[in-house]
């Protein structure tokens, strides 16, 4: 039986978990999640995501290519926070 629709349903909920927190870091124009844990999010979905594409695993490769794209941001804007955020 194949499962990989359960991968996708995870996908999925993994890469709206993200949303929420960066439409925040935008609007805020500053990110007020820890640093420490943006750059173990960012290391590690970088990480797994370089090991999903040599499986060729296409659900762990879009899940963890969306989410490192997500932690950057974030981490984009903890290190550069727009001047004016409040």
């Amino acid at each position: 039986m194949d499962l990989q629709w359960i991968g996708y349903i995870g996908v999925i909920a993994l890469v709206l978990s993200w949303i929420p927190q960066s439409v925040e870091t935008i609007r805020l124009g500053r990110c007020p999640v820890n640093l420490n844990f943006l750059i173990l999010s960012v290391v590690g979905s970088l990480s797994l995501a370089a090991y999903a594409f040599t499986l060729g695993d296409p659900v762990f490769s879009i899940l963890n290519t969306i989410t490192t794209v997500g932690a950057l941001l974030n981490m984009y804007y903890k290190l550069f926070p727009r001047k004016n955020a409040p």
